[in-house]
């Protein structure tokens, strides 16, 4: 059996120990310490714009108190992208609130600016004016910022961004995390820098950051006592996988530089199949950080994205079907959805292809192997 070639599996860059180590010396492997504070640091200086970060156990805990931030409660309404993983939506019904899903733009993925403000406009004739607009920069692609803000500017609506998988990626030379009042990132396993799980609120002001922090710390109120006045969650990030963290700032840019060009090396191999369409930036006002490059069957295959997915398997080669759309999946059935068949569209037609940074030249040449023996 040959090796596995994962779709996008962790890559380590060597200096991660050397934090981690100090933590065990130091004997810090709580939840604080040395590393969190310079892991958040260093996120600060990368993303910029004056913001500020507060490390996290997840990227959903991290949109979790967003929300709780943004006064979201039962009977509220959150208008969320339907094509996502379903952690873009599940904090929503953490809170008792209603997801109001969007469909997306046909080229860029992410949500339709024309579907978005017909989701508020009807909405706020049903007297439900959403609490939130949830943008999600898919893949690493960043989302039409300028039309997205400019709606939710309009309504006077939060707009809260999911970049979970968008580390790196700009949008007219700003790096996504920053459009929004606060906006997620996402350092699981698979995404392009991690520490093993763990996450970051990127947030405009000082008392978010220390309303997080309290919120994150179970809201122990300053007593010499233990009390509270406010529920509080177990989301601080230790230090320990912090330091993982600082270990991989380092080599951001390099994984950056990697994963775009494996995305090249995708659209030169299929440059001369007709029936398969690699995802890429419509204009340079976008930069993608390719954390997974993905393809589309058009009309001309013969073939289904499953079809494709099974030939890979039996090379041993993991693929995913895109993002099934939320407004799909049975837990979100009965919540209300805006457009078209934009995202179904995409998740029929769609598979994720291996892209990690550690790709060797061997698994690029067996990737090679399958699309050039495959009839479409």
């Amino acid at each position: 059996m040959k090796s596995k070639i994962w779709l996008s599996s962790p890559h380590m860059g060597g200096g991660e120990l050397k934090y981690v180590q100090e933590a065990f010396d130091q004997n810090w492997v709580a939840p604080l310490g040395k590393n969190v504070d310079e892991f958040e640091v260093s996120i600060q200086n990368y993303i910029g714009e004056d913001k500020l970060v507060a490390a996290l156990s997840s990227g959903t805990a991290a949109l979790h108190l967003a929300l709780i931030q943004l006064g979201v409660g039962p009977g509220d309404e959150v208008i969320c992208q339907s094509f996502t993983f379903s952690a873009s939506a599940n904090p929503i019904k953490y809170l008792g609130a209603t997801p109001v899903f969007v469909d997306s733009d046909k080229k860029n993925w992410n949500m339709s600016p024309a579907y978005l403000e017909e989701a508020i406009q009807d909405r706020i004739k049903n007297n439900k004016k959403p609490k939130a607009v949830i943008v999600v920069h898919l893949y690493g692609m960043p989302a039409m910022m300028d039309e997205l803000g400019a709606i939710c500017e309009k309504y006077e609506i939060p707009l809260v961004e999911d970049s979970a998988e968008a580390l790196g990626s700009t949008y007219k030379d700003r790096k996504c995390g920053t459009f929004g009042e606060f906006a997620i990132l996402s350092f699981n396993g698979n995404k392009i820098i991690t520490t093993s799980g763990g996450g970051a609120l990127v947030i405009s002001t000082k008392e978010q950051k220390d309303k997080t922090i309290f919120l994150s710390t179970q809201a122990r109120d300053n007593a010499p006592h233990y009390q509270h006045s406010e529920i509080g969650y177990n989301y601080r990030l230790s230090n320990i996988s912090a330091g993982i963290g600082r270990g991989q700032m380092e080599v951001l840019d390099n994984r950056v530089q990697k994963r775009r060009e494996i995305n090249v090396f995708y659209k030169e191999l299929f440059s001369n199949i007709e029936a398969v369409d690699v995802f890429s930036e419509t204009d340079s006002d976008f930069f993608s950080n390719h954390w997974l490059t993905s393809i589309t069957l058009n009309g001309s295959s013969k073939k289904t994205n499953h079809d494709l997915m099974s030939a890979f398997a039996e090379q041993n080669i993991e693929t995913r079907p895109l993002w099934k759309p939320m407004h799909l999946q049975p837990v979100f059935k009965d919540c209300p959805y805006y457009g078209e068949t934009v995202s179904e569209d995409l998740f029929g037609a769609g598979l994720c292809l291996p892209s990690g940074s550690n790709l060797t030249n061997d698994d690029k040449n067996r990737l090679y192997d399958v699309i050039s023996n495959y009839e479409f």
